[in-house]
């Protein structure tokens, strides 16, 4: 592996942890220089090493660290949370062609915790969510033998995700994918000791999970083609 990261500092964590007792910006703001030092800038090189790793085996998803990772500030517009500040560290690497982050992506996060690693569908919206499953009606051979793999299942366990208690409309209940049709989210998903996030070792673990997973996410990202068109108008002829 040619990229190195050395890991967060250990005070990354500490500071989380001082974040979710004090989640305010009264706290936050007199802090924010040490936030950006501690976190951010170091986020930001992790995302663009990552982005050197997914040129070797999934370059269609290398992001620009700055899209790549969320920001700190919790939108409490709709929340009856109010707390200002996300306690986790997340970043996010979407299909290049993807709009707004739809689709299946490679995405992690850390808290003072633990650190989550994730490949996959969480929350599609329901055109995308019928296209995942056209997809799977056809094609679910395919997907049962990504998920077979013997180190995919070591690394990262089994298919995970909400599943509706019945067939969903318009499919046959005798399928014989009807476990997967069912399913309203699609994902592989592990959680590490937080410990490794302070670590050189970080980087080439989130690298092994991410390629392990890549052949699970290009496949779900088949089902772009299944998508309806938009409907042309007449007066968007030309």
């Amino acid at each position: 592996m040619a990229s190195k990261f050395p890991g967060f500092p250990p005070e990354a964590l500490t500071f989380l942890r001082n974040l979710k007792r004090n989640n305010r910006r009264e706290w936050f703001q007199p802090r924010k220089e040490r936030y950006e030092a501690l976190i951010k800038a170091p986020m930001l090189e992790l995302i663009g090493c990552l982005n050197d790793e997914f040129a070797r085996f999934a370059p269609g998803y290398i992001t620009p660290p700055q899209k790549a990772m969320y920001r700190i500030y919790r939108d409490t517009r709709f929340s009856n949370d109010k707390t200002p500040y996300k306690t986790h560290i997340s970043g996010i690497f979407p299909k290049a062609t993807a709009i707004k982050r739809e689709g299946a992506v490679f995405y992690f996060h850390f808290t003072e915790k633990d650190l989550l690693i994730f490949g996959g569908v969480y929350s599609p919206e329901r055109e995308e969510l019928m296209a995942y499953r056209g997809l799977l009606q056809e094609r679910y051979r395919e997907l049962e033998e990504i998920l077979g793999n013997k180190t995919l299942r070591k690394t990262v366990g089994t298919l995970q995700g909400e599943q509706m208690a019945r067939m969903p409309k318009g499919f046959p209940a005798d399928h014989p994918a009807e476990s997967l049709l069912r399913q309203r989210q699609w994902f592989l998903e592990t959680t590490l000791d937080v410990r490794l996030v302070t670590l050189p070792r970080l980087l080439p673990e989130l690298v092994k999970h991410f390629k392990i997973m890549s052949s699970f996410v290009e496949f779900m990202n088949l089902a772009s083609a299944h998508k309806p068109k938009p409907r042309k108008m007449p007066f968007m002829s030309f």
